[in-house]
């Protein structure tokens, strides 16, 4: 089954595919998501996660992108799915981000792996996630993990 595909391409533009990671962290009934805040845009929210680099894979991307936008160590719990996003970054780059998603495990406070200043850890109820997340596919990602969540019970 091919990935659904999420945001609208704006016509003639090329959209780079970029290989890229998240993951839903859930503790006491809220799902940890990044506040980023850049110079010059309001902010917004996000499953932490991000790029791909060459060499990893999105199980090893999960982890350093998670530690360094949140300090937080985990580790890749189920996987949730594929999911692809179109969308523009703060320096006009055009990317389709073709994602991996996963429930991400918590394996404890790492602050010393923290590096990315304009995240700050966030945690969220499932319902505001859904409805906060700046991409259409973390929104879905976090409604899959809710349907994956209950289905185990």
């Amino acid at each position: 089954m091919a990935a659904p595909q999420f945001g609208e391409a704006d016509r003639g533009r090329p959209y780079a595919d970029r290989p890229a990671a998240f993951g839903v962290l859930e503790r006491d009934g809220r799902i940890a998501v990044v506040t980023v805040v850049k110079p010059g845009y309001a902010g917004w929210i996000d499953l932490p996660g991000g790029a791909i680099d060459p060499g990893e894979d999105a199980a090893q991307a999960l982890v350093r992108e998670f530690g360094e936008e949140t300090g937080l160590r985990v580790r890749p719990g189920e996987p949730l799915g594929h999911a692809d996003q179109y969308f523009i970054n703060t320096d006009g780059e055009a990317f389709n981000n073709r994602q991996t998603l996963f429930q991400a495990l918590w394996v404890g406070e790492a602050p010393e792996l923290k590096i990315e200043a304009d995240h700050t850890l966030t945690w969220v109820t499932p319902a505001e996630a859904i409805a906060r997340l700046r991409h259409d596919s973390h929104g879905w990602a976090v409604a899959a993990y809710q349907r994956w969540r209950w289905s185990e019970a």
